[in-house]
């Protein structure tokens, strides 16, 4: 009998054949499934708390507007949002009401009422689910102290229901 034998390897062995089997692209896969499940929540929280910043400096500056307006062309009255936004106090996005997943309202007193004051709030724009954009609610008053908390995720009514809420690091 001959030998069937050429020389050649024959096709269906593995030897010197390079690459990944399924079940290793399968293990690398799923590690990285594990990783990603470990680090989204934290991304996620670490977006809402940089919501929350951005919305205590909104509020810091619509308070800085309002004594610019009220020294100025407000003569002795604080502005609504959009008023500041027309003497382009604060900056475009702010002046439209919603920044950095935080919708804003600024309520002044009625014109010529002594002494004037002002209330400014800040609420999550979503506030429930994964993309929630914040877990607390701001508020300032022309005294210039923000003040916070995670009660309600609606405005707060007036400037004494604001005065009320703990200070936030002032």
């Amino acid at each position: 009998m001959r030998s069937l034998n050429t020389g050649k390897r024959p096709m269906n062995t593995s030897k010197g054949l390079k690459g990944f089997s399924l079940i290793e692209l399968l293990i690398v896969v799923t590690i990285i499934g594990i990783i990603a499940a470990i680090a989204i929540p934290n991304l996620l929280a670490a977006r809402r708390a940089a919501n929350e910043g951005s919305a205590q400096s909104s509020l810091r500056t619509i308070h800085s507007c309002e004594l610019t307006y009220q020294a100025t062309t407000g003569l002795g009255d604080y502005g609504d949002l959009a008023a500041l936004d027309v003497e382009t106090l604060t900056d475009n996005v702010l002046g439209s009401g919603t920044k950095s997943g935080y919708s804003f309202e600024v309520h002044p007193s009625a014109t010529g009422v002594r002494p004037a004051v002002f209330y400014a709030t800040a609420v999550p724009t979503i506030t429930t689910g994964v993309g929630k954009t914040g877990t607390r609610r701001f508020g300032i008053t022309e005294d210039g102290v923000i003040h916070g908390d995670a009660t309600a995720l609606t405005a707060y009514a007036d400037e004494v229901a604001i005065r009320a809420a703990p200070g936030i690091g002032n």
